[in-house]
């Protein structure tokens, strides 16, 4: 008897370290919970981003506002009923103006 109770208590003691410790038990549930939800917050994050360019999609396809203004911010090109007028930053103080066709530096 003494055996068979020896045997019980050595299963149960395999049988817990694979619960507790062993990678396929709770550490494991662990790790993939912390998994999941990383991938829900990606998930999340995406579905955001579809949503934001569904509405782009759709302004794109119903007006010409939108294509106006991308035509204006990514192309640069101005409307037949405009003036154009570029702005020009002056130089750094105490720097010398570069004249044309030479290389700055020399």
């Amino acid at each position: 008897m003494r055996i068979l109770a020896a045997a019980l208590a050595v299963a149960l003691v395999l049988l817990q370290y694979r619960i507790w410790v062993s990678d396929d038990g709770i550490r494991g549930v662990e790790r993939l919970q912390h998994a999941v939800g990383a991938q829900q917050k990606l998930n999340a994050q995406l579905t955001e981003r579809n949503s934001r360019l569904q509405a782009e999609v759709e302004d794109l396809k119903s007006g010409t506002a939108a294509i106006d203004e991308l035509a204006r911010s990514d192309l640069g090109m101005v409307g037949p009923d405009e003036t154009f007028y570029q702005v020009v930053e002056p130089p750094p103080a105490g720097s010398r103006p570069v004249a044309a066709g030479t290389a700055p530096g020399k």
